[in-house]
């Protein structure tokens, strides 16, 4: 069994890092001025509709607008309407809520201001086929991605390639309105125009560089998608298109952002903290086996870290599916983690995403101590077989590990917290 103190105590770190993403926390210093004309807010993602709610709490003034969720992110907005459609394949309720974010951007003038609020999440929420291709079609297209373990960038790259609304063509047909992007960054390395595969923000990326990279990555993307990207038709806006001229994009809240705040925490408990990375991609399994290796050399040999000490990390690893079982990227790296330091003393992790949702399952994520591997063992589950499977959820559930947090609001992509050593009194 895990120690309720560094239990509670990584649980902390994870609420520490979700607080300083607080959509109200995240606006209140960058809101733009008052246009001469209409206010209207525009946004996706799995925490739009509380971005949009703290909007409407702070702005000083009119407004209207249209904001879509995940089902069951929805909060209560007074002026801003709320859709929810489907995450994280998407469905026809995501196809009206494009529609509805076009309808709210049609009409205006240089006068008026376009405030949109985006996080990840947004690009299974916000389908729009082009011509000749369907919404199966888009929903085919997002299967393959997530089967495929390609890294978020890549996946979002292909999106855009495949849609009327993603990169930048939301904020070109608000034109000649002002577009004001405000992003939430659920991506390594913060680049707005790959958060929700940047339906306001427009991408330099060429189509013969997105075809190098499912050429080189040996993506099998659908039949009809594959054609449409080959016809080189319904290309998206270039960063240099006038249209948006007069935009302006804003990160509010992001990993980095997110993982100083819990390693403040950390340090005001009496215990070190070192931050390894807000960007880290690739396998999750691979990427668990990489964070036990340093939590082991940490344990046995006071390097490169001495104990007692919290290693935490961010990004986005990938699953590539293998099984049929049931769970997400955070959990599957603790599973890898878990078997890594199988018996050795003194680690404890926390793998969350700070959505509140990893995977298609009601938990955050999941903890894993020295004793993990053996607890599922003794319950008849060999850990590296529900690896095998990708059935990390049904592993951690055997042994009432999971980490449930509910809808948290905002999505700063995963987070990481192995505490290696004993807690000091205090903490």
């Amino acid at each position: 069994m895990i120690d309720s103190r560094k239990r509670n105590f990584l649980a902390g770190l994870f609420e520490a890092a979700v607080l300083r993403a607080d959509p109200k926390r995240a606006l209140e210093d960058v809101l733009p001025p008052k246009p001469r004309g209409r206010t209207v807010v525009i946004g996706a993602g799995k925490g739009a509709a509380q971005l949009a709610a703290a909007f409407e709490e702070l702005w000083d003034g009119p407004l209207s607008g249209t904001v879509v969720t995940r089902y069951g992110y929805g909060a209560p907005c007074k002026s801003i309407t709320v859709l929810e459609a489907s995450h994280p394949v998407p469905d026809d309720a995501g196809l009206a809520a494009s529609r509805a974010l076009f309808d709210t951007v049609s009409g205006l003038s240089e006068d008026d201001l376009v405030v949109a609020l985006v996080c990840g999440g947004g690009s299974a929420l916000l389908p729009a086929p082009p011509e000749g291709l369907s919404l199966e079609d888009e929903q085919d297209l997002n299967r393959a991605l997530l089967a495929s373990g390609a890294p978020i960038g890549v996946m979002n790259a292909i999106r855009k390639h495949a849609s009327r609304i993603k990169g930048g063509r939301l904020a070109a047909a608000a034109w000649p309105a002002r577009v004001v992007s405000l992003v939430v960054s659920d991506v390594p390395g913060d680049e707005a125009c790959q958060v929700a595969s940047g339906p306001t923000v427009p991408d330099a990326l060429s189509l013969t560089e997105v075809q190098a990279m499912v050429a080189a990555r040996n993506i099998v993307l659908p039949e009809r998608i594959r054609a449409h990207l080959a016809s080189g038709k319904d290309l998206p806006p270039r960063p240099d298109d006038p249209v948006f001229a007069r935009n302006e994009v804003r990160v509010i809240a992001s990993a980095g952002l997110s993982l100083e705040a819990a390693a403040d925490m950390a340090k005001d408990a009496g215990v070190e903290a070192v931050i390894l990375s807000d960007a880290i991609e690739g396998e999750a399994r691979d990427v668990g086996l990489v964070h036990a290796a340093i939590a082991r050399e940490v344990a046995g040999r006071d390097r490169p870290f001495a104990k007692p000490v919290v290693i935490l990390s961010g990004g986005e690893t990938t699953v590539t599916l293998r099984g049929k079982g049931k769970g997400g990227r955070n959990t599957e790296f603790l599973l890898s983690f878990a078997a890594a330091i199988d018996g050795v003393e003194g680690i404890v992790a926390l793998a969350a995403d700070t959505d509140g949702i990893d995977g298609s399952q009601d938990n955050a994520g999941a903890f894993a101590g020295p004793d993990s591997a053996g607890q599922l063992r003794s319950k008849g589950i060999d850990p590296l077989a529900s690896l095998a499977a990708n059935d990390a959820w049904t592993a951690f559930n055997a042994i009432d590990d999971l980490f449930v947090t509910g809808p948290t609001g905002t999505n700063v992509n995963d987070f990481r917290a192995i505490l290696v050593g004993e807690l000091p009194y205090q903490a």
